[in-house]
Parts: structure tokens; sequence; C-alpha cells
């Protein structure tokens, strides 16, 4: 019996796995590609709106802190089901904003619960032999990019078809714009994958016999004493800040330069979803070459793929050689991130197979931390500087990534680092 398994525990496939992870991700991104026409509703300058997103980012954060120890210490299956309830509410309360203030304080909350997502992805690499962990988190991972990506698209397509339907027949109840709609679509999508839900999922018992207080200090032992989860966090956190640089951004590039709109914001997150099918392979590579082989090669396409975006810009080109490069771009990026974030998650979840809520806790808050950095450097930089100032700005932070990478731990290669220690000395407090 490996360590990462357990005897006669339950199994739910990872494929719904992965599902549960896109819709409960996919609430933090509806937001991206409506920000103009938030700022429309509101009658606010680009400036204010974009704080929307960092918000959202901000909220996540804090669920991932708070909520997400939970994992290890209760039955999963009815957290899962208690946030996802919560999910629904606040998809409505933010579909209902009655003002700026209101949506971004909205957009906190709906983050914090959001963090569901981060309770079902440690249970992947439970389901597996250790040797398989990095396929398992792969599978999994892709499911959880692709609500990323796709998100955007049903936010910029369901706002358009909306506005129309609203312009030609007046608004229903509080529906009044196409942006609204989104979310109140996507709180009855999640009500039903709810049921879904309760229904496909084992009961999964707690990994560990403690209390909350005792979890919450253990995530400070578990940042001191595990190198390798304190390289790995900072990595993704300079690496999703770049990646969230070019997606708070877009919509606006998009209506300032080539004079387009929410819906076609959005479809560029179908153009992104290519680059989600490379979890499976960044898995299988995570086991067989090595997390740094497949991290490095993840830090090097996000820098060569703002290149492109920014060359593409630049260069006057034909209106359609722009948009070819902008999507060629977007799948080199997303296809960096996603093979960092494999490698990354592939190392940690090796440490403490009986902490993996709690070293996924740490991990994917200093990670969503540098998100909402992102938005907010990318918001100053677009205004201060437009584009090129999105790129540097990204670039900058992509060139940190790299430098700690080159420099830090260089841990066995299958992520069991040789600082690694058993959990009943390990998680002490």
């Amino acid at each position: 019996m490996t360590p990462g398994t357990q005897p006669n525990s339950p199994r739910a496939p990872l494929h719904f796995l992965g599902l549960a992870c896109a819709i409960g991700v996919s609430t933090l991104y509806f937001n991206q590609p409506l920000l103009v026409d938030m700022g429309e509703t509101y009658h606010r300058a680009s400036g204010h709106v974009m704080f929307v997103s960092g918000a959202t980012q901000v909220g996540y954060a804090l669920g991932l802190l708070l909520f997400v120890p939970l994992g290890d210490l209760l039955e999963r299956r009815a957290l899962m089901m208690r946030m996802f309830a919560c999910v629904v509410v606040s998809l409505l309360l933010v579909s209902m904003a009655p003002s700026l203030s209101w949506l971004i304080a909205g957009s906190v909350l709906l983050g914090m619960v959001a963090s569901v997502t981060h309770i079902v992805l440690p249970i992947a690499p439970d389901m597996v032999p250790n040797e398989q962990r990095g396929r398992a988190i792969g599978t999994v991972m892709m499911g959880l990019l692709l609500g990323i990506l796709l998100a955007r698209t049903f936010a910029g397509w369901v706002s358009r078809g909306a506005t129309v339907l609203l312009h030609d027949h007046g608004g229903f109840l509080w529906l009044t714009d196409g942006w609204r709609v989104v979310f109140a679509v996507a709180a009855l999508g999640n009500l039903a994958f709810l049921l879904v839900l309760s229904r496909m999922m084992p009961k999964l018992p707690p990994r560990q016999d403690m209390r909350y207080a005792e979890a919450m200090r253990s995530l400070w032992t578990l940042f001191r004493t595990q190198p390798l989860l304190r390289e790995s966090s900072m990595i993704g956190a300079l690496v999703f800040a770049s990646f969230s640089c070019f997606w708070t951004t877009l919509a606006f590039l998009l209506s300032s330069h080539y004079g387009l709109g929410a819906g076609v914001a959005g479809s560029f997150g179908l153009v992104g979803a290519a680059g989600a099918l490379i979890a499976p392979i960044g898995g299988r590579l995570s086991d067989h070459r090595g997390t740094r082989y497949v991290i490095t090669a993840g830090i090097s396409l996000l820098a060569f793929s703002y290149v492109l975006l920014w060359a593409g810009e630049r260069i006057h080109m034909h209106f359609v050689v722009h948009l070819a490069l902008l999507v060629v771009g977007v799948i080199v990026l997303d296809i960096g991130a996603q093979l960092t974030q494999v490698g990354n998650q592939t190392r940690i979840f090796g440490l403490v197979p009986s902490a993996r809520s709690r070293l996924n806790t740490v991990y994917m808050t200093v990670y969503f931390s540098g998100a909402a950095a992102g938005s907010a450097l990318s918001t100053v930089a677009w205004v201060r500087w437009q584009w090129d100032g999105v790129c540097g700005m990204a670039l900058v932070l992509i060139a940190g990534a790299g430098l700690l990478h080159v420099l830090g731990v260089r841990a066995h290669e299958t992520g069991l680092a040789g600082t690694q220690v058993e959990a009943d000395t390990v998680l002490e407090v």
C-alpha cells in the first residue's frame, strides 16, 4: 500500500473531480470579459472596474486560507455540498449588486466560497498509487484550467446574447444588463451540479483527527519545515501573477485596439482551452522526467508567449495577422501556465500525504495572492503605459519565477524532497 492511498477507500472518478474543479473555479473568471460592460452599468472608468477582478482573487486567497484546511478535518462530500450551496447564493448576490462597491464586496464573498475547488483537487492523488500522482493531478488540473478558460467564453457569449434580448424585450426582474444574466445563469448551473454531486460523490472520511485551530497552526509549521513548498509557492505566485496580467486587461486591449466587445474577449478563453489539453501530458512528464524539467519548460513558454503578445501589437501588420499572433500567444501562455502548475503541485502533494489539503492551502493561498497582485499591477500598468506596460510587467514577474527556479531546492525528482518528514513529526504544534 502506498502512502497516498488507504485500504478500501472510496473512489471518485478523476474526470468527475476535474468537472467539480472546473465548475468551482469558473465562477472566479466570469467577470474578466465583462469588465467593460460593468463599467458602463455603473458609469465608472476602467481603472475602477478592473478592481472587481482583483477583489475576486483576494476573496479566493482568503477562502483558501480559511476553508481549504477543513478538507483534512471533515468529511469532504458534505463539506463540498455546503460550499457549492454558498457559491449559488453568492452568484445571485453578485448578479443583483446595486453599485460598484456592492459588486466588489460580492466578488470577495464569491471568491471565498469558490475555494471549494481546492478541497476537490487534493482528493485526486488519494485515488492512485504514488507513482501515478502526476497523471492524476494532470487529469484533474485539465478540468480546472478548462473551467478558468471556458468561463470567459461562457460569460462573453451569454452576456452578448442576453444584452440583445434585454434590449429587444426589456429587463426581467433585476436582470437589466447582460452581465447580470451571466451570474444568474451560473447560479442555476451550480445548483444543478449540487444535485449531481450528491449522487456521484462518495463519502470521504477525514484524513486526521485534529481541531481547526491546530490545523491552522500547522500551516506555518509546513511552510517553515518544507523548503520545496516555499519555493513552489513563490514560483506559482509569480507565474499566476503574469498569467493574470493578460486576462485582466484583454477586454480593454480588444476594445481600445480592435473595437471588439465582450463576446470576442470571452471567445479567447475557447482559444486558450487548447492549452489545457497539455495537463495530462505534463502530469506524465512529471512522473517520468521529473518536476524540474516540466517547470523549466513551463516558465520558458510563458516568457516566449509575452514576447509574441508584445510583438504582435508593436509591429505594423494586417489586422488578421495581429489577431493570429494574439491567438498563438494565448495558446502558448496557457500551455506554459499549465505545465508550471502541474509540476508544482506534483511536487508538493508528495511531501506529507496526510496533510495534502493543508499543503494545498499554503501553496494556493500564496498562488492566488500572486493572481490578485497581478491583476492590480496590470491595472496600474494599463492605465499608465497601456499594452507595453502590461507585457513588460508580466515579463518581470516571469523572470523572477525563473530566477527562483534556477536557485531553488533541487529536490528528488519524484517530488519527495529530502526535507520530507513524517506527518506526525511535521504537524506537531
